[in-house]
């Protein structure tokens, strides 16, 4: 193995370095900050054979393009259904390809989802806060921001021959209401408000970033709660804010706030909902602390199952044509 450099053509708006967050220090005010899609992040480092929670990039709706300026590795591709194009060569998300020096990548938003994550069979050089990598964006404590120019250097970079190719996507992860438990400040709610949040069709809007996503649909009314202490807040919690609207607050969150927070999303689904673009619509649905218990519970057997799937090397591309039967009889003349 030896070392690889990338030069940055080209670098949108939050595009970040994240490692798998920050933890431990929210009690300091500090945000655990970490990749918006969780999943997809961990998958990317599974597919190469990667140990979990290195420093990857995460790419937003703006996109990202690169040159490999010197030596030879794999990437992986994850997340939303971008598109990527390799020298010349176009596919979505989801693969591992071989980047030698000279070639070109980009990564631009396709059909679906906001987040890709761009890993690498090696180790990023970059800078990290409090032991962490994750790049907290509205401070840039942390790795920060992949800028235009910028050069990046990959220590033990290597290739994965026997791992390119299609990255199987997880089936488990599918479509739905978005499931909720009430609280932890429900009770500044009435009953009938908290059955048109249940029941209301929502709205992302424009007003969505790594810390949160503000939604538009019916006002959310409450009496006497502006006064209330600041309290914790998690990654999930649906706070509404004096004028009614209510803001899912996600990686970058803050740590304490004084809004009431009418509900909490399970945490399976808020990576699901942070690939929702602006203008696409959903629904919640209430279930008991229980329930949530339980479905986290299967998700995470589904997810360790699938993680360990695809962590296993596919063989190189002769030993894959090996596998295969490719003859079925002769014919002897």
């Amino acid at each position: 193995m030896s070392d690889s450099e990338l030069s940055i053509v080209f670098a949108g708006p939050l595009v970040t370095f994240q490692d798998a967050g920050r933890f431990g220090k929210m009690r300091y005010g500090v945000s655990a900050s970490g990749p918006m899609d969780r999943l997809a992040f961990d998958a990317a480092h599974a597919a190469l054979g990667n140990e979990p929670g290195l420093t990857a990039i995460e790419v937003s709706l703006g996109g990202l393009s690169l040159v490999c300026a010197r030596g030879c590795i794999s990437v992986a591709i994850t997340g939303g259904d971008f598109i990527v194009e390799h020298e010349g060569q176009k596919t979505n998300s989801w693969t591992v390809l071989t980047l030698t020096q000279g070639e070109k990548l980009s990564i631009r938003a396709g059909k679906e989802g906001s987040w890709a994550y761009l890993a690498f069979a090696g180790r990023l050089k970059v800078d990290g806060w409090l032991g962490s990598q994750a790049t907290h964006t509205t401070s840039g404590f942390g790795g920060s921001s992949v800028r235009s120019g910028q050069s990046l250097v990959i220590f033990d970079a290597g290739t994965r021959e026997e791992r390119l190719g299609e990255i199987p996507s997880p089936g488990f992860a599918t479509a739905g209401p978005v499931r909720v438990v009430a609280g932890p400040q429900d009770q500044y709610f009435s009953k009938d408000t908290f059955t048109k949040f249940a029941s209301a069709k929502y709205v992302v809007t424009e007003a969505y970033d790594r810390m949160g996503m503000r939604l538009n649909g019916p006002k959310l009314n409450f009496k006497d709660a502006l006064s209330i202490p600041s309290e914790p807040i998690v990654r999930g919690s649906v706070q509404v804010s004096g004028d009614g609207v209510p803001t899912v607050l996600l990686a970058d969150h803050q740590t304490t706030g004084g809004y009431p927070k009418i509900a909490t999303i399970i945490s399976c689904d808020t990576d699901r909902l942070a690939q929702f673009r602006a203008g696409q619509s959903l629904h919640f649905m209430p279930i008991s602390s229980k329930q949530a218990v339980d479905e986290v519970r299967q998700y995470n057997a589904l997810k360790t199952e699938y993680i360990g799937r695809i962590s296993v090397p596919r063989g190189t591309f002769e030993q894959r044509l090996m596998r295969e039967n490719l003859i079925h009889g002769y014919i002897h003349e």
